[in-house]
């Protein structure tokens, strides 16, 4: 059964009322008018504006226009609603999604920005996602938004104004995954200038051009081929390491996880030991390194080795060890963990 959004009936009711004017032409030329007044007559007649005859009608002038007024008038209005109806259904979700989608972003805050919907921004997002933080998507392909599932913006990554669009002003990051490394290097200055603060990382495809992303403002660059290269040389020279640092990462089903947690300032266990703060016997969780201000990491550290304010710990544990720590960390002291998880 034929329905609104069935693009036939626009269009057979076009073609009716396209006959119905031809045929009210061919009856008043035979009925003595010429080609123009003929045609005048009929749209007049059959779109009730009511002017005058432009020529006297005959009792048979009479009865044609009454048979064209009972038929043209009716195909005229049906075509019209079905023209409209036809819009309406095109035009208006379209509106009404693209504003409920620029509120949602509107309060959106803490979120991560991906910008390209190809196949590395699809494992980004996804795996993002995962992790429970918001994503918004900026594509310039209107064709892709029909499968995303994540707030997005139509347009040019590149242009500020799209950028802003997304959020980007209350963004925790960015991603470049555009398909060139000219766009993402675009990108990287766009948003640097926009947000001196933001964590970006940006999609290379050519080792030569690792140093301008850099230079351009990108806090990390990952080449994509590179990586996956890597991966599975690894998993053929280490293949049970890989893949239980391969489920450690992406498993959210396996009892223990990675995590990075950052010491603020007033931290309590600031300027302690890992030995003194007692990180393992109150939470359960393993230091597996520490990442210092500058970038530098302290891997398997000793007991002895200081805590101080601006470092990134990371860890493995369970989920209920980590967040022990992490408050620890912030200040609340968790118990003791059990005798056994020493």
């Amino acid at each position: 059964m034929a329905t609104v959004s069935d693009p036939r009936r626009p269009a057979l009711a076009l073609v009716a009322l396209l006959a119905v004017i031809v045929g009210g032409t061919i009856g008043y030329v035979v009925l003595g008018f010429s080609v123009l007044d003929a045609v005048y007559q009929t749209v007049t007649t059959v779109t009730t504006v009511g002017f005058r005859e432009v020529e006297p009608l005959s009792a048979t002038g009479k009865v044609f226009t009454i048979f064209l007024i009972v038929f043209g008038v009716g195909t005229a209005l049906y075509a019209l609603v079905l023209v409209i109806e036809t819009l309406l259904e095109r035009e208006l979700p379209a509106v009404f999604g693209r504003r409920r989608m620029e509120r949602r972003i509107t309060g959106m805050r803490n979120h991560v920005v991906v910008c390209g919907w190809g196949r590395v921004g699809k494992a980004i997002a996804r795996d993002v996602a995962e992790s429970g933080a918001e994503i918004v998507v900026i594509d310039s392909d209107p064709a892709r938004f029909d499968e995303m599932r994540h707030p997005a913006v139509l347009g040019d990554a590149t242009d500020d104004a799209v950028l802003d669009r997304a959020g980007l002003s209350r963004a925790r990051a960015l991603v470049a995954a555009l398909s060139t490394d000219a766009g993402n290097l675009f990108v990287t200055i766009s948003a640097r200038a926009l947000r001196p603060d933001l964590f970006i990382v940006a999609r290379v495809r050519t080792e030569d051009n690792e140093d301008k992303l850099l230079r351009a403002g990108a806090d990390r660059v990952v080449n994509p081929q590179s990586i996956g290269g890597a991966r599975m040389a690894a998993f053929v020279v280490q293949p049970y390491v890989t893949e239980f640092l391969d489920v450690v990462m992406h498993d959210r089903g396996i009892e223990f996880r990675l995590e990075e947690i950052q010491v603020p300032e007033q931290s309590p266990i600031s300027g302690s030991s890992i030995r003194d703060a007692q990180v393992r016997d109150r939470t359960g969780a393993l230091v597996l390194a520490l990442r210092d201000r500058d970038g530098r990491f302290t891997t398997n550290p000793a007991p002895t080795t200081v805590i101080r304010p601006g470092q990134v710990i990371i860890a493995i544990g369970t989920p209920d060890d980590l967040d022990k720590l992490e408050r620890l960390i912030a200040g609340s002291t968790p118990t003791v963990a059990p005798e056994g998880r020493r």
